[in-house]
């Protein structure tokens, strides 16, 4: 069983036509909705960059890595999807943005323990200069991706399907650095499907954002054709019936909504991503799995799916048996957390949890947020304190508890986490990084 495993950096599930967006044109992660399995309700633990990615390579919670910031390194004595994999016999694959190997952005992440399993190497720690991307291979000579980055990497990601033996499975990771920011870096052929003025924001957006939206949703439909493309190539080389293959996203993006921005932010919009795959074995085309399914869940859900044992180590569950149409009961809760906030989002740190009906949250004064998901789709109504709802409040917040006490979480203030890991921040509270890009030394 191969697994090529694809995600954007950035993309929010109602930014999806089979997420209910009437305006942005996915019509190949429509398909895969309509011949796949859809994760519906695919949350990010901590909508922000690192932190999802050590959370998807691990399958552990940040607490447990201590990998809740931004450009900090994901520690290298556990087991991961790529040295899973590598140990089962798959030929491991990487490709695109990394962000795991500490502050060092434009650095060179040699062979060895720091590269998490994963054999095949083409990849830039973290850059959004989609233009002229920096990556590295198996030297510290820097390259440059020619072109719209998500293409480039797309069409290494093809010749890698198209060289491989077939009597020897292999595992693909493609990470995208769009449809994050900027979002005018994207070919002006996209660009020009969506003009700003004919953009519609959402009901819970006071502020227009027009002109970002516009670039968002280029680089979303630019995605999808890049998607399409490896689809294709599966279907050419005959594999996708015997391939894992996803789409997601490491989290979402305000983009004004309840007058935020970006992520970090407890609602959906940060939170909520896409997750649609085919896979052999899947119960049928269309499925929807309806139960809250977190970052954590992707490494031993795609190991269960595979036949290779999970290891102990993973704090997520096995979603494999929903996939293929068998009696699970799945999450009640997706436990989701702002540990030491950062850069665009400073407010105080929170915990909640999202089901399938309700998004509960707690801050250091008490509860904050609390919203009907099904009656309040757009989370316009915050029912913390308000009258007959009392009852369903206390039940939201014992289950928060619940949560909090598994993972020995005690809602502290940010300073309590970064003196137990260490951590100096800046005045933005976020770990200092550079953008140096490594050079080879030539002095002999």
């Amino acid at each position: 069983m191969n697994i090529v495993f694809v995600f954007g950096d950035q993309h929010r599930w109602c930014s999806t036509g089979f997420g209910g967006s009437r305006q942005v044109q996915t019509s190949y992660m429509d398909r895969m909705a309509g011949e796949g399995v859809v994760f519906d309700l695919a949350v990010a633990n901590i909508p922000v960059c690192t932190p999802w990615r050590a959370a998807f390579l691990t399958g552990q919670y940040p607490l447990t890595t201590g990998m809740f910031m931004n450009d900090v390194r994901l520690p290298v004595d556990r087991p991961t999807l790529g040295t899973v994999l590598r140990t089962a016999g798959y030929d491991t694959a990487y490709i695109g943005k990394w962000h795991l190997d500490g502050p060092s952005r434009g650095g060179y992440t040699p062979p060895g323990p720091r590269r998490q399993g994963f054999d095949f190497w083409a990849v830039g720690n973290c850059t959004h200069d989609y233009m002229r991307s920096l990556y590295y291979r198996d030297s510290e000579d820097p390259l440059y991706w020619t072109g719209y980055d998500a293409e480039a990497q797309t069409s290494l990601a093809i010749d890698y399907i198209r060289t491989r033996e077939r009597d020897r499975s292999f595992a693909l990771v493609l990470s995208w650095g769009p449809p994050h920011n900027p979002y005018d870096a994207v070919p002006g052929r996209y660009l020009d499907r969506y003009p700003p003025e004919e953009i519609e924001v959402r009901p819970n957006c006071p502020v227009s954002g027009r002109s970002d939206l516009s670039g968002y949703y280029a680089h979303i439909t630019a995605l999808d054709d890049q998607l399409a493309r490896i689809g294709q190539v599966l279907e050419e080389r005959e594999l996708m019936e015997n391939t894992i293959f996803v789409y997601t996203s490491d989290h979402g993006d305000m983009h004004g909504s309840h007058g935020r921005q970006r992520k970090q932010h407890p609602w959906d919009e940060s939170i909520r991503v896409p997750f649609v795959m085919r896979c052999p074995g899947q119960a049928h085309a269309g499925l929807r799995v309806e139960t809250p399914f977190n970052v954590v869940d992707i490494m031993p859900t795609l190991l269960g799916l595979a036949g290779v044992p999970v290891p102990g180590t993973c704090e997520g569950r096995d979603h494999a048996p929903a996939v293929r149409g068998e009696t699970f009961r799945g999450n009640e809760a997706a436990y989701i957390m702002s540990i030491a906030p950062f850069s665009e989002y400073r407010g105080q740190p929170w915990r909640g949890i999202r089901t399938r009906g309700h998004t509960y949250v707690r801050n250091l004064d008490g509860p904050w947020l609390l919203f009907d998901n099904l009656e309040d789709p757009f989370q316009m109504r915050n029912l913390v304190g308000c009258a007959g709802h009392d009852a369903l409040q206390r039940r939201l917040d014992g289950r928060l508890e619940q949560e909090m006490a598994l993972r020995g979480d005690a809602l502290l203030p940010a300073d309590h986490y970064l003196e137990r890991f260490g951590y100096e921040v800046n005045d933005a509270g976020a770990i200092p990084y550079d953008n140096e890009v490594s050079r080879p030394d030539r002095r002999g």
